[in-house]
C-alpha cells in the first residue's frame, strides 16, 4: 500500500508520528483505526436515533459526563 499526502499534511503526519515515538506506519494505522471506530459509532448512533428519536440534550450531557468528555464534544452532534 502506498499513501500520498499534500506536502503540508505529510509533514504534519511525520511530525506527529515522531512526537508519539511511533513509526510512521504505526501512527497511520492507529489513526485509521480511530477513524473506523468513529465512523462505526456514528453509524450506530444514526441507526439508534432513526429508531428511537434524537438524543436529548440531557442524554448527551449524561453521556459526556460518563465518558469524561467536555460538554462541547457531545453538543456538536445535537446541532
Amino acid at each position: 500500500m502506498s499513501v500520498s499526502f499534500e506536502p503540508g499534511l505529510g509533514d504534519a503526519v511525520r511530525a506527529a508520528a515522531k512526537r508519539s515515538g511511533r513509526g510512521l506506519s504505526g501512527w497511520l494505522a492507529d489513526a485509521a483505526a480511530a477513524r473506523l471506530r468513529a465512523e462505526a459509532l456514528a453509524d450506530f448512533l444514526d441507526e439508534w436515533e432513526a429508531t428511537h428519536g434524537p438524543l436529548t440534550p440531557d442524554e448527551l450531557a449524561t453521556a459526556s459526563g460518563e465518558l469524561g468528555l467536555p460538554r462541547s464534544a457531545t453538543s456538536e452532534r445535537s446541532a
